[in-house]
């Protein structure tokens, strides 16, 4: 995989690359009724790929963030002992690209199981882990446990847990920054919700978040930025390549700026919300798309293993 060789800001002037995007949504404002998310998605599909008219193509698509592709399963609240062993014998028996990397997330409860019984070509994540070491935390989970039972990985910042769970941005950030300190590496979430798009506010959203875990981290080795779009997380309604894409570009920036051009350049930044085997394909061939976060379609065998080797598509000539 290619390391990026030029940002955001060496292709376009980044003041014009975003504020073009709200000026998008603000003529679709004044424009456009949102009686149905259905006429929002579609006008907004229409003014991305207007915008983009007129730009020449890239001759080989290559993957932005250095590293490999990142594809990971999110089983979350899914799952007994008999579904998960099916579910991991389908893993085992997968052919998946060597080029990738490929991590599970089952139920705290399985994770056990999981790592017992499925193929060392798969790490084990775990979706959720406390700020600090354990203690008298009921129902909490500390990150010496996760480590304990062998995960590399875990999944902090979902929009669950903010929008369902309550969790803030500041205690998101304590998270991260106590399971990177304990060397486990974190899958950090950020993405906006339905309204927040609508009001031309993603951006907006997204770099208050991700401001959040800047603020916070020791160090951005062993993060994976995963953008999920609320609105697109469960709803069967994608983000379009080129939205995604708009983002991704948008974050990378913001690392540059903010962080550094390093940081910006080596860290993965995949995308999630109702990926699925017969979309992951098209979304992999964007520059900023190191990947994926896969919630329902990591349940079901053959199709994550087919996400997972849509990291061929980054090979293709556009």
């Amino acid at each position: 995989m290619a390391v990026a060789s030029t940002s955001l800001a060496s292709q376009m002037s980044a003041t014009c690359h975003l504020s073009g995007l709200r000026k998008s949504f603000s003529k679709l404002d004044n424009s456009v009724s949102f009686s149905t998310s259905q006429a929002f998605f579609h006008n907004v599909d229409s003014h991305l790929r207007l915008s983009s008219a007129g730009k020449g193509c890239r001759a080989v698509v290559t993957m932005a963030g250095s590293g490999k592709f990142f594809v990971g399963g999110n089983w979350k609240c899914n799952g007994t002992k008999d579904s998960i062993n099916k579910l991991v014998s389908d893993l085992n028996s997968a052919q998946l690209e060597s080029d990738v990397d490929v991590v599970v997330a089952p139920p705290f409860l399985y994770i056990d199981q999981v790592k017992n019984s499925l193929t060392d070509r798969i790490e084990v994540s775990a979706q959720n882990c406390w700020t600090g070491k354990g203690g008298a935390f009921t129902g909490e989970i500390s990150v010496e446990q996760v480590k304990d039972l062998g995960c590399k990985w875990v999944i902090l910042g979902h929009s669950e847990r903010r929008h369902v769970i309550g969790e803030n941005d500041e205690f998101i950030g304590k998270k991260a920054a106590y399971a990177l300190s304990q060397g486990v590496g974190i899958i950090a979430c950020i993405g906006e919700l339905l309204q927040d798009r609508e009001a031309g506010k993603t951006f907006d959203v997204c770099f208050q978040q991700l401001k959040a875990y800047a603020d916070a981290l020791p160090s951005w080795d062993n993060v994976v930025i995963a953008y999920e779009p609320v609105w697109a997380i469960g709803t069967g309604k994608v983000a379009t390549p080129e939205q995604a894409q708009e983002v991704h570009a948008a974050l990378r920036d913001w690392l540059t700026k903010n962080v550094s051009a390093e940081v910006a350049s080596k860290t993965r930044i995949i995308y999630g919300g109702s990926v699925n085997g017969s979309n992951s394909s098209d979304l992999a061939k964007k520059e900023d798309i190191d990947g994926f976060l896969v919630g329902g379609a990591s349940l079901k065998g053959p199709e994550f293993a087919t996400i997972v080797n849509s990291a061929t598509s980054k090979k293709v000539a556009a």
